[in-house]
């Protein structure tokens, strides 16, 4: 078939087939960037994706060393010095895959049931990651030519930690350049109700460590005269916020931003059925600050929750000791204009209050990012927008997510850039979790919808 007769976008039709037989090539690849015995899967599969973009027409590209896991960059940039230029990033690590014997098929054995591709990275990131890389290789294949310039960034990272491209970022303004950033590594509300994401909560992620005795001691013989750091730990949590969700850290809501009369009727427009979404999540009722909708606290309210605690005894059986020590993971969702830095100090200052002086505490700062809001009428988002409408035959709501993507405050910060979070999953896409699944359906929607953004984009500027 001659490719100079077809569409880009007819292009990607009739060229899915094959898309999705890569695709499911790249998720063989166990590319989990937290564990240190997978290096060799994750380097492969950073070798495997700039083959792809190689193959795709995009020019200069090329795996970045770094103190972990490679990045990779590649360009097209002859559109002219007139036209936009759009940084696209993704990133081909993946979350362990824990439990295993949760799954379904395995993890990394992709497999298609209905509409539905299963297995670990396929809607985390790298099928979304994907869809960018195709789209522009139907413009290439076709036109020869892109409406806007175009340059990649891929980080192997994400779901690590991200120092890597969080050092590499500020050393490489010129090199990463650009009007606007895009980002799919989100969802939208359901297969026919395309979303925008326009703001993401920021991070600041805290280990606390409690220390007592010098060893395990048995409790019969010392319980009751020794304090139990689990005991100590677990006074000190609950003083962490009441019973509504309410954080007690003195000064944590002092920086927040209070939404605007605008926001919130934007986002009363989001479709979303509590008692469905209760549902989905398993949990008997709905839990939160009374005072603030759902959609409000699920996107533009921060949080505090302990995401894991350890210590003691936990096999089978009993095992009567005080535990010489016990730790717990807790995490804080910000919102604008909270500085994970100020709330850092906050937690510190008043952990070390609250603590008893029966044990020794110490804490550790795990990970920090401040949380991030685009301009929804800005025009990369109107192009975005314009982009859903044409293919998803309806105009999208705008809704701020809850989760974080640190690189998002990290192209606002050193490279001036705003972005434009145009993604593809959906609520119930599994991510992080057993079973994780993408929509097929959306992967390949999404491939038109990058299609049509970079067209619109493109004559927004022009």
């Amino acid at each position: 078939m001659d490719n100079t007769t077809l569409t880009p976008a007819s292009y990607a039709q009739a060229n899915e087939a094959a898309y999705l037989a890569e695709l499911i090539e790249f998720l063989r690849i166990p590319s989990i960037s937290t564990q240190p015995e997978r290096a060799d899967d994750v380097a492969a599969a950073a070798a495997w994706m700039a083959g792809a973009m190689r193959d795709a027409g995009i020019e200069n590209v090329r795996l970045i060393k770094t103190a972990r896991h490679p990045l990779i960059y590649g360009d097209w940039l002859h559109a002219g010095p007139e036209a936009p230029t759009v940084l696209i990033y993704g990133h081909y690590d993946v979350q362990p895959a824990d439990p295993l014997e949760l799954w379904e098929s395995p993890p990394f054995e992709p497999d298609v049931r209905g509409d539905y591709l299963y297995a670990r990275g396929s809607s985390d990131d790298k099928g979304q990651a994907y869809v960018h890389v195709k789209a522009v290789e139907a413009y290439l294949k076709t036109n020869g030519r892109l409406p806007v310039n175009v340059k990649f960034i891929i980080e192997g990272e994400e779901e690590s930690g991200g120092e890597s491209l969080e050092a590499f970022i500020p050393q490489n303004k010129e090199l990463l350049a650009a009007d606007i950033a895009l980002v799919s590594d989100t969802g939208i509300l359901s297969p026919d109700q395309p979303a925008i994401v326009y703001g993401l909560r920021g991070m600041c992620y805290m280990l606390l460590d409690i220390t007592g005795p010098g060893r395990d001691l048995h409790s019969g013989s010392f319980g009751g005269g020794i304090d139990n750091p689990l005991n100590a730990l677990s006074h000190i949590i609950a003083k962490l916020k009441d019973e509504d969700g309410h954080v007690l850290i003195p000064g944590f809501y002092d920086g927040v931003r209070p939404l605007t009369d605008d926001e919130r009727e934007v986002l009363s427009q989001l479709p979303r059925d509590e008692e469905k979404w209760l549902a989905e999540t398993g949990a008997p009722q709905l839990w939160g600050e009374p005072e603030f909708a759902l959609v409000e606290r699920l996107g533009a309210r921060p949080t505090l929750d302990v995401n894991g605690i350890i210590g003691g005894y936990t096999g089978a059986g009993g095992k009567t000791v005080l535990p010489s020590h016990a730790h717990a993971k807790i995490s804080m969702r910000l919102v604008p204009d909270q500085d994970p830095q100020e709330i850092e100090r906050l937690f510190r200052e008043y952990v070390t209050k609250i603590a008893p002086p029966t044990v020794n505490v110490t804490m550790k700062n795990l990970s920090s990012s401040p949380a991030s809001v685009t301009d929804y009428t800005m025009p990369a988002m109107v192009a975005a927008a314009a982009a859903y409408e044409q293919v998803f035959g309806k105009s999208p709501v705008y809704m701020r997510e809850g989760g974080s993507i640190p690189v998002i405050a990290a192209f606002q910060t050193h490279l001036g850039l705003e972005t434009v979070l145009m993604g593809f999953g959906l609520p119930d896409d599994r991510i992080h979790s057993p079973n994780e699944r993408f929509y097929l359906p959306n992967f390949y929607r999404g491939i038109q919808t990058s299609i049509r953004f970079l067209e619109e984009f493109g004559k927004s500027e022009s």
